[in-house]
């Protein structure tokens, strides 16, 4: 599956979906979407919001950082929970990976996602 600007992905997770890449000089605009799928297995395994949460926050680090980003430098990110009630305790973890100046982010529940996974978030970065 191609990575920003059409390399290929060697290493960590493959993006779910690419949604948007573009390079308008040296601002490079990565989307990028991602479950809490393991990178070695590719494989979804059920677990609780809170570890779904940060498997795919991590999934969402390695590929940015791949592409010559960082969550440092995400403008916005979507979050979509099976369940709205998994809010606090997705957001809990959240925190963590955006301890200061987090950016704009919209939750919603969403009706079904893929592989019937408790969280996916997609986002918008600088590289």
């Amino acid at each position: 599956m191609p990575g920003a600007a059409g390399r290929p992905h060697r290493e960590g997770p493959r993006p779910h979906r690419t949604l948007f890449a573009g390079d308008r000089g040296r601002r490079l605009r990565l989307r990028r979407r991602q479950g809490p799928v393991d990178p070695a297995t590719r494989k979804y395994t059920p677990a609780d919001i809170k570890t779904e949460t940060r498997i795919t926050l991590e999934n969402l680090k390695a590929i940015l950082e791949a592409a010559g980003s960082s969550l440092d430098r995400v403008a916005k990110v979507n979050v979509y929970l099976r369940d709205i009630k998994d809010f606090a305790a997705m957001n809990e973890v959240y925190a963590t990976y955006f301890p200061s100046s987090p950016p704009v982010r919209t939750t919603i529940q969403a009706a079904a996602l893929p592989l019937g996974i408790g969280i996916e978030i997609d986002c918008i970065a600088r590289r």
